[in-house]
């Protein structure tokens, strides 16, 4: 039987970040992935926002990549020519019950080290964006966007120029934890066994059924998966703004919000609604509930602007109406499988948090 070192699987935007991190590290690494090449799942279907850190609960996993994750993917992508843009981004309350809960978010970004958000008047922020109608506002000055299909090539450059390998149309198709590694199982055209001393399971939406396919991992550290689709609309045409827009948050997401990409797209999204299986159709009919959101706090957006532009589906542990879920990376000291670290809801701020998830993963790979 063949072996390898480590093993990545899923060749998303943490998956890459993991197999570069671990490549510099000196380990031998190959990344599997069934799919055709990088990034064509879950990284692909993303807002391409870097996120500043601002919702997420204090102290948790999810916060505390984020944030470190924001600096050092700016660094990354000035440093590499990779395109981004520090845009920044207005959080907007639409009435005075809104505009109350504003310090709320403020404080929460405070405590977990994002003290550059700057509250607004009206006048202030439209002054900023002079299409917008609200009550009052925040600034996030670092928030921005970035060429996420630019940034994944560039974390593949890195891995391949660090001695990893790339293996696609390469699913796995299960495992066994033995005393001497993993074994896996890999279909495709060319069905093979692979052994290896550590396996990184970055699967995304696949993840707990990769988890539950190797034999020797407890079930009960398996969480259940549960799929949220969001689905987003175009602009015909230019926005009037330069920043990105989100109103303040409404129970279950961050709302109908603006983003740019680097190509000057206009997506307005997401709006959530929870599945049982993989589909990226944008049903057209949605598009009623979008004009009646945007109009909050763009009331000139015209009659017909908006066309159905895609769909993400978020790798979700938790069920619907739960408190939100953390990012889960779980190694032998949780499950006690050696050489094994599953990555368990890793959705948004996932393009955000992946270099600093790949160095928390290194960390927790070498007491694997």
């Amino acid at each position: 039987m063949d072996e390898v070192d480590a093993v990545v699987v899923g060749a998303g935007v943490v998956g890459l970040a993991v197999a570069r991190a671990l490549a510099l590290a000196g380990r031998e690494v190959l990344v599997l992935d069934a799919a055709e090449g990088i990034g064509t799942g879950t990284s692909s279907r993303n807002s391409e926002v870097i996120h500043a850190g601002i919702y997420y609960p204090a102290g948790s996993l999810i916060a505390r990549s984020c944030v470190a994750g924001k600096h050092m993917l700016y660094d990354f992508c000035r440093s590499r020519g990779v395109p981004h843009r520090n845009c920044g981004k207005l959080i907007v309350a639409t009435n005075e019950e809104e505009a109350g809960r504003l310090e709320g978010i403020r404080q929460r970004a405070a405590a977990n080290g994002v003290d550059d958000l700057r509250p607004l008047t009206a006048a202030e922020a439209q002054a900023m964006e002079p299409a917008l109608r609200c009550t009052a506002a925040l600034h996030s000055p670092s928030t921005g966007i970035v060429d996420s299909h630019a940034y994944m090539l560039a974390l593949q450059g890195e891995a391949e120029n660090a001695g990893a390998l790339f293996v696609f149309h390469a699913p796995v198709e299960g495992g066994r934890a033995t005393g001497e590694g993993i074994e896996l199982r890999i279909g495709g055209a060319e069905p093979m066994a692979l052994r290896c001393r550590l396996l990184v399971n970055s699967a995304g939406l696949h993840a707990p059924a990769l988890a539950r396919g190797i034999e020797g991992m407890p079930a009960a550290h398996v969480p259940p998966a549960y799929y949220a689709k969001g689905n987003y609309f175009t602009l015909a045409g230019r926005a009037p703004f330069t920043r990105l827009i989100y109103p303040v948050p409404v129970p279950g997401g961050l709302g109908t919000h603006v983003t740019i990409d680097m190509g000057g797209q206009v997506k307005f999204g997401p709006d959530v609604e929870w599945v049982d299986r993989i589909d990226y159709e944008v049903d057209p009919r949605r598009a009623e509930g979008f004009y009646a959101a945007i109009r909050r706090y763009w009331p000139d957006l015209p009659d017909g602007a908006l066309t159905p532009g895609y769909s993400g589906i978020r790798p979700k542990i938790v069920a619907p109406g739960a408190p939100a879920q953390d990012f889960v990376v779980q190694g032998p000291s949780a499950h006690g499988v050696a050489g094994l670290v599953n990555l368990f809801g890793i959705e948004s701020p996932g393009l955000t948090a992946s270099l600093a998830l790949a160095e928390h993963v290194l960390r927790v790979s070498a007491e694997a």
